[in-house]
């Protein structure tokens, strides 16, 4: 039987407003802790929709993304005991975004329309129905929004509000508390896939689809257990991995550095000729220390932005995989 209201894909194949086959996908890394309450609160939630007749059928997509937990042995145990639950092990750990994404070209040519979400139960499942909703009222992208931060930390609020405050700056284009939390339709995901590169940045790439697309908020909980996967260090990569994706402006505040210091040097030799031929010459260390201390770092900071962007270029250039597959279970 044809789906009802089918609409082509960006292959040109049918896919479901109405009564959609839906497919859900969370990626995990080490999260043996919350997985089995996870996959229970989802179970719940599927059997709810489809025995409201919201979507025909579903599928639960566990990504693996390399754990060295119980986290694939949950997966495969989960997929045995429930045939609504389906696994994808990477060979190696390649980072939430490849992850991610593995979980969404797995998912692309199967449903039509795939919701993806963290495993750690942070994210409120209960607004999927509404995702829903505005999908089938013609969404093919359905962004789930935090309506606040109360339950960060100060520093990861403030640290995350300047985020999206310099991304703004930047020329960015992307939603302001977002996450990797929505909804994507068939045609939306194919489309997704013709961005090849290697530097994944999924919020900015998503934006950059262009198809329709409806923000859902919701509040944001406390992890369920287990830590959290973005230390510190890992923030401030994720960060300026964003910002080199999608904006080429540091390149641009480095010229305007550089122009702005070789404007200064020539102010400060014509200061200095004049004071000379005033004969009013004071020899004095201070300025000279700080001015090459100044401009020593300055150059260390140019190259190193420079550097930066030439490294991405290193790694596009090689065409590498973004993620190998070595099991699936579904």
């Amino acid at each position: 039987m044809e789906p009802e209201n089918n609409l082509p894909d960006a292959d040109g194949r049918a896919f479901a407003r109405q009564k959609p086959s839906l497919g859900i996908v969370v990626p995990c890394y080490n999260e043996e802790e919350v997985l089995g309450e996870t996959a229970a609160r989802l179970k719940a939630l599927v059997r709810g929709l489809l025995d409201s007749g919201v979507i025909r059928e579903c599928r639960i997509l566990f990504v693996d993304d390399g754990s060295i937990d119980a986290t694939w042995q949950i997966v495969c145990d989960l997929h045995e005991s429930d045939p609504l639950y389906a696994g994808l092990k990477l060979s190696r750990n390649r980072g939430h975004q490849n992850a991610l994404l593995a979980g969404l070209m797995h998912a692309k040519s199967r449903y039509d329309a795939v919701v993806s979400l963290d495993a750690d139960l942070q994210d409120d499942i209960g607004i999927i129905p509404d995702m829903l909703a505005a999908f089938q009222g013609g969404s093919d992208i359905v962004y789930a929004v935090r309506e606040s931060r109360a339950t960060d930390s100060f520093f990861k609020r403030t640290f995350s509000q300047g985020y999206y405050k310099v991304m703004e700056k930047l020329g960015s284009d992307v939603l302001y508390n977002h996450a990797d939390y929505r909804l994507m339709s068939r045609r939306a995901l194919c489309a997704l896939s013709e961005f090849d590169e290697v530097n994944l940045f999924l919020r900015g790439l998503v934006r950059l689809v262009g198809y329709p697309s409806s923000v859902v908020y919701y509040k944001r909980a406390e992890r369920y257990a287990g830590e959290s996967k973005y230390p510190l260090g890992k923030m401030l990569s994720f960060a300026f991995e964003g910002i080199s994706s999608f904006s080429t402006k540091p390149l641009k505040f480095v010229t305007i550095a550089g122009g702005g210091v070789s404007v200064l040097s020539l102010v400060l030799f014509v200061y200095f000729i004049v004071q000379y031929a005033l004969g009013n010459t004071v020899a004095g260390w201070s300025s000279l220390i700080v001015s090459v201390w100044f401009l020593g770092g300055l150059m260390l900071l140019s190259l190193g932005i420079v550097g930066q962007y030439v490294g991405k270029i290193y790694l596009e250039v090689k065409h590498r995989p973004r993620y190998i597959v070595e099991d699936v279970v579904e």
